[in-house]
């Protein structure tokens, strides 16, 4: 007779996120999350399969605090707006988990929600076939990839300073860019960003 689970999927993912938070992704290890539960490793088998199923697991967690109701009726790009900025929200919590996204978005039912209603706005919108394939990628590719990009290359970090001290002869327009950077807010860069997207989409 199997013995007794004593730990819930949340509970794994829970401790999984712990050590991505902690250590990056390249510290998640079936082993790490064995001891931040408390268990050998392999009694950790007895809960999932491998680290692919345990990533998973993660996707779900995080994407589970992202409200996938239907914005409020109104212009199509501020629905869509509304709900990029849900996304990029639950994942800026913990960017390190963002590659993961990707590999696992299908499994996660939460992330299946999200792309439900976001398809349902477009449709609404006219929005519909290939073009809907398109948008609905593009949305997800930025959110994901700006929510990257600020984190790993913020415009207020150091790579926006070496920059800016380029021998402006050279780089005329990289180092004006950068010095105009600095006043950016992250959420302006992702808003203004999206809107360009959005009003491309249309």
């Amino acid at each position: 007779m199997p013995r007794p689970r004593s730990h819930t999927p949340d509970q794994l993912a829970a401790a999984a996120l712990a050590v991505i938070d902690r250590d990056g992704l390249p510290g998640l290890s079936m082993r790490a999350v064995a001891t931040e539960l408390g268990i050998s490793p392999m009694a950790l088998y007895r809960y999932v399969r491998d680290r692919e199923e345990l990533e998973a697991l993660v996707v779900e967690l995080v994407l589970s605090g992202v409200d996938t109701t239907p914005p409020p009726p109104g212009p199509w790009r501020e629905r869509i707006t509304a709900l990029a900025t849900r996304l990029r929200d639950a994942m800026c919590d913990h960017p390190a988990v963002l590659p993961l996204t990707l590999t696992h978005r299908h499994r996660s039912q939460s992330g299946l929600r999200w792309s439900e209603t976001v398809l349902g706005v477009l449709t609404e919108a006219g929005i519909e076939a290939e073009d809907r394939v398109v948008a609905l990628r593009a949305v997800i590719a930025y959110v994901i990839g700006a929510t990257q990009l600020e984190r790993l290359g913020p415009l207020a970090g150091p790579g926006t300073t070496a920059i800016a001290g380029l021998p402006a002869h050279e780089f005329p327009y990289m180092t004006a860019t950068a010095r105009d950077a600095r006043s950016v807010t992250p959420d302006r860069e992702f808003l203004g960003g999206l809107t360009l997207l959005l009003r491309g989409l249309a």
